[in-house]
């Protein structure tokens, strides 16, 4: 019984990781398109 509570606690927790993963990496692409440059195909225009 401990076992398979300790896996759900370890399953819990990796999903909660790689939410914030994600979450953080939404958060940088966001980022990275508000400061970013002009586009190149508008360029020259």
């Amino acid at each position: 019984m401990k076992k398979l509570l300790l896996v759900a606690l370890a399953a819990v927790a990796g999903l909660l990781v790689y939410r914030q993963i994600q979450a953080d990496k939404a958060e940088q692409d966001l980022w990275t398109e508000a400061t970013d440059s002009v586009p190149s195909g508008s360029a020259g225009a």
